[in-house]
């Protein structure tokens, strides 16, 4: 179940430093390379900018000290697959806008995270590889 992200590059944004270090390394266990963690909306822009459409997927905290994560997403969701991870939930506005990203509830384990992040990246390649095979 661990293994499975193929070293994919999966970005965590996250301004706990305990479930950072977790997210980072249920990612290596896994299998992907993690890109973080950032910890504010500006670092996570920052490493998007930096990574240079290297990345391939994203587990995203809600609230950051610089504002909710909604820039991000807009970056993100229309590229690649991403789950959000919170306490809180989305912002109503942010979640008409990105109804399809799953949100998980916080505690939940790192490896359920990465796990879902592999079948959602597994059925992305399918798709490129059969675009006419969608479900």
């Amino acid at each position: 179940m661990a293994r499975g992200l193929e070293q994919a590059r999966i970005l965590i944004v996250e301004d706990e430093p305990f479930i950072a270090g977790d997210l980072v390394h249920a990612v290596e266990l896994a299998g992907g390379e993690a890109i973080g963690p950032a910890a504010s909306l500006k670092q996570a822009l920052a490493l998007i900018a930096e990574a240079r459409g290297t990345i391939q997927a994203a587990i995203l905290d809600v609230n950051l000290v610089d504002g909710h994560i909604g820039p991000v997403l807009d970056v993100l969701v229309p590229i690649v697959p991403v789950i959000v991870h919170t306490g809180v939930g989305l912002p109503r506005d942010v979640q008409g806008r990105f109804p399809q990203v799953p949100i998980y509830t916080k505690p939940t384990p790192s490896l359920i995270l990465t796990a879902a992040l592999a079948e959602m990246l597994a059925e992305a390649r399918s798709q490129e590889l059969d675009p006419d095979n969608s479900a």
